[in-house]
């Protein structure tokens, strides 16, 4: 019920008027109450419902997307670097070796990245871990990319320059690479010697075959040794082939050249045995570097196309019997002119 208060100027009892801060005050009190109730909603929603703000789950989502294909972006940098190292592997061991180059330095292969701190962006940003190590693994992997591909450059221009020395390399399978005629038994490194029990190097690499299966050359060469005993390779063939390369056949049946012939890649040479000390048939093929066995199986890809490996064979024996055709004519040629002379 409203307070009225006698006014003497008028002689009536009126409704006194509210102060002027009362209005104000009103106000204030209304946002002040609908600040807490918003305030105790968001409480509410957070705290006691364990709930994320709108904007909050969705940076949370795009979190996690971005984060999944961070992990999609590092698998596959696993499978790259694998790629790459074996080609690096190969490039060292095999290329580079073939011409004489030099490995190249572990430490030229990871140099650029040192220094200067190339990531002060991320981390001024804020970025994560995983983040930070994507970018380095791609940054170092680019890096490696490129030395390798430099590294190639060379490699292809020592060739270009090297003449016919890659006829000389082996690098084919010394039997025909045909799936069920062959099968790899005994690998280039330490095992299990098959006769004494005891663990040795076996420094060559084994083709478990019939006896009687061709074997050829695997590459140019001069036929430097053709032994023939009861131990050790048994029938054996060691070719010299240039440039720090020799390559040894043995335990063969037959051998079916002569020291000191030259001879080209895809030249019949022997046939599969079981002479020496063997246990089986099978050839026992090496080949030497500079006085070192190393890997036959870096030096030869097994799963060559058969009929690849036939059409070089078959070229070899055509023009073989084109050089045996040319000497004959040459004789022949001679001869009449010895005869003429007379």
């Amino acid at each position: 019920m409203a307070k009225y208060v006698f006014n003497p100027e008028t002689l009536n009892y009126d409704i006194p008027a509210a102060p002027r801060f009362l209005k104000p005050l009103r106000a204030a009190l209304l946002i002040l109450a609908g600040i807490g109730l918003v305030v105790l909603y968001f409480w509410i929603y957070i705290s006691v419902l364990g709930l994320d703000l709108p904007k909050t789950a969705y940076l949370k989502r795009r979190h996690a997307r971005l984060e999944a294909a961070m992990n999609v972006l590092n698998m596959e940098l696993d499978r790259s670097e694998r790629a790459l190292y074996g080609i690096e592997s190969r490039d060292d061991d095999v290329y580079r070796s073939i011409y004489g180059l030099s490995p190249v330095p572990e430490a030229v292969k990871g140099s650029g990245l040192e220094g200067v701190n190339r990531y002060a962006e991320l981390e001024r940003l804020g970025a994560n871990s995983v983040l930070k190590r994507t970018v380095l693994r791609t940054d170092a992997l680019m890096k490696r990319v490129y030395v390798n591909s430099k590294s190639l450059d060379e490699v292809s221009q020592v060739a270009r320059e090297s003449g016919d020395m890659m006829s000389c390399v082996p690098n084919v399978p010394p039997i025909l690479p045909q799936p069920g005629t062959f099968y790899l038994s005994s690998r280039f490194g330490y095992r299990t010697d098959p006769i004494y029990g005891d663990s040795r190097r076996h420094q060559g690499q084994d083709f478990a075959s019939t006896i009687g299966n061709p074997v050829y050359a695997t590459g140019d060469a001069v036929v430097e040794k053709t032994t023939f005993q009861y131990r050790g390779y048994g029938n054996e063939i060691l070719l010299d082939h240039g440039y720090g390369y020799q390559t040894r056949y043995a335990h063969l049946n037959t051998i079916e050249v002569a020291e000191g012939m030259k001879i080209h890649r895809g030249d019949r040479i022997g046939t599969v045995g079981n002479t020496g000390k063997s246990t089986g048939p099978h050839l026992h093929y090496e080949v030497i570097y500079m006085g070192g066995r190393v890997n036959p199986m870096n030096y030869m890809d097994i799963n060559m196309p058969v009929e690849e490996y036939r059409a070089m064979v078959d070229r070899r024996r055509e023009e073989y019997a084109g050089e045996r055709t040319a000497s004959t004519m040459e004789l022949l040629r001679r001869g009449r002119a010895e005869d003429g002379g007379r």
